[in-house]
């Protein structure tokens, strides 16, 4: 009678975990977590490049090189260079109108809370990044049809969003009264946007520290308490 041939233990890459010996090699782990600080380097260095080159200009060694990180972690990190413009602007525009700058604390009284978002507001439409941003997409009709959405949606919609929400639990506490709450929202920031947004795009100086803005600020608020203030 012959003997049973010897039982072969199957490669390592297929023991399951449990039968392992402790001193064997760990398994890779799917994908790596990534480095905030480096997210945040590429962002500023994307910003910057954005803003003085333009997006065709930019590429995504030259924002490497500035973000002191390799191509690769780049692409990582965002996917591709539609993707690094979308988070730049997000990032753009969370910088001046963080979500903190919508919540209500305390009981200020909406105009209150609506002055400061008017400010941070205003601040960001006439802000360096945004006029850039308006200008490079506005001088070319194919990237405006790429990137358009994207700045749209990363910008301008998450703010009115934003806004929206906060007036409509200012509209729940009472102290404003609306039918839609994001078509007012649309109002305000309209409003807001008014002659500033064509004085910065043509040069001409608009931004906070014009004394004029706070006028304008104290106007539209004006006029948009009067239409939606509890009387």
């Amino acid at each position: 009678m012959k003997p049973a041939p010897p039982t072969r233990t199957p490669p390592m890459a297929r023991q399951p975990a449990s039968k392992r010996r402790s001193g064997d090699a760990p398994a890779r782990s799917v994908g790596r977590p990534k480095d905030p600080g480096k997210r945040a380097a590429i962002l500023a260095a994307a910003k910057d490049l954005f803003v003085a080159n333009g997006y065709e200009a930019t590429s995504m060694e030259a924002v490497a090189e500035a973000a002191g990180v390799s191509k690769l972690t780049v692409y990582s990190h965002f996917g591709d260079k539609p993707g690094l413009f979308r988070e730049a602007v997000r990032a753009a525009a969370e910088g001046y109108l963080p979500h903190e700058v919508f919540v209500l604390r305390g009981r200020a009284g909406a105009r209150r809370h609506l002055e400061r978002v008017a400010r941070a507001f205003v601040a960001m439409v006439t802000s360096p990044e945004s006029i850039a941003a308006v200008r490079m997409l506005a001088a070319d009709a194919r990237l405006a049809g790429e990137l358009g959405p994207v700045f749209f949606e990363a910008g301008p919609a998450r703010v009115r969003r934003e806004c929206a929400a906060m007036l409509a639990e200012l509209g729940r506490r009472g102290e404003l009264a609306m039918a839609d709450p994001e078509r007012a929202a649309l109002h305000l920031l309209v409003l807001l946007k008014g002659e500033l947004i064509d004085r910065a795009l043509w040069g001409c100086g608009a931004g906070t520290a014009d004394p004029d803005v706070e006028a304008h600020i104290g106007a539209v608020l004006d006029l948009f308490l009067a239409a939606h203030g509890r009387h």
